[in-house]
């Protein structure tokens, strides 16, 4: 689990976090959404410490970050995995090499150990038949796939993903949305996923934290959505995911 307690965060002089409080559970998945600018990607990176926090206080479970040393932050490191926006593989390596990369970095584990983590984990993501080839030579969807298993190739504790369905159509959104959230279960990771598709927290959303104008505006669960009246998240809601979903089957009827 990992818990965020009344932080805040400016940028000079401009105050982009107001006193955020929330949990992120383990073996769930965790969804902070928000319209652009709501300040959901200064949190997630707060909580990574990408962003050093103004006040507040971040617990990876009983161990509080903000108050970390050099040696205990890369410790804590080790424990993360992280799923970016763009996948950002390195173009001169094959899909192999990108996902053995953390370990030869991170890992304590002997070499000979290494081929069958990546195996796995290229198994796992289904790439095993592409773990030769570069990623110019893939798909956008097989790009986004072999960076869950480098994220996951150290068996972290805790995954963050930065809007994983970026440029990639319904069908492979889908893919990757369901890929992420069975990789949550089986590990027990508590994964946190920034996004404002508002199709994956329906299909996904174990827990939806909902930030508007740098504040927590809702936290809850996705079944509990449609009963809010919180007239921001209804905004966002209804202008996206059901707005496109009532519309479909106006047509169809």
């Amino acid at each position: 689990m990992i818990e965020v307690r009344h932080i805040s965060k400016s940028f000079n002089g401009v105050k982009v976090l107001h006193d955020i409080s929330a949990t992120f559970e383990a073996g769930k998945t965790n969804l902070i959404i928000g319209q652009s600018g709501s300040g959901k990607t200064v949190l997630m990176k707060c909580i990574i410490g990408i962003h050093r926090v103004d006040e507040g206080e971040i617990l990876y479970g009983n161990r509080e970050f903000t108050s970390m040393n050099s040696k205990e932050v890369t410790n804590l490191r080790k424990e993360v995995g992280m799923l970016f926006q763009g996948s950002a593989l390195f173009d001169s390596m094959t899909v192999e090499e990108n996902v053995r990369f953390p370990l030869e970095m991170f890992s304590n584990k002997p070499k000979s150990e290494w081929k069958e983590r990546v195996d796995f984990c290229l198994h796992r993501v289904g790439l095993s038949h592409a773990a030769k080839l570069y990623p110019a030579e893939i798909s956008g969807g097989m790009q986004k796939r072999a960076a869950i298993a480098r994220a996951i190739v150290l068996q972290p504790t805790y995954l963050f993903c930065d809007e994983p369905n970026s440029g990639l159509d319904p069908k492979t959104s889908q893919t990757i949305d369901q890929l992420i959230r069975e990789i949550t279960y089986e590990s027990n990771i508590t994964t946190i996923i920034n996004t404002h598709d508002m199709n994956s927290v329906m299909e996904i959303g174990d827990k939806v934290l909902f930030i508007h104008e740098g504040r927590k505006s809702w936290e809850g669960q996705k079944e509990t959505i449609f009963d809010s009246n919180n007239e921001d998240l209804n905004a966002l809601v209804f202008a996206s995911s059901l707005f496109q979903k009532v519309k479909k089957y106006h047509n169809m009827a």
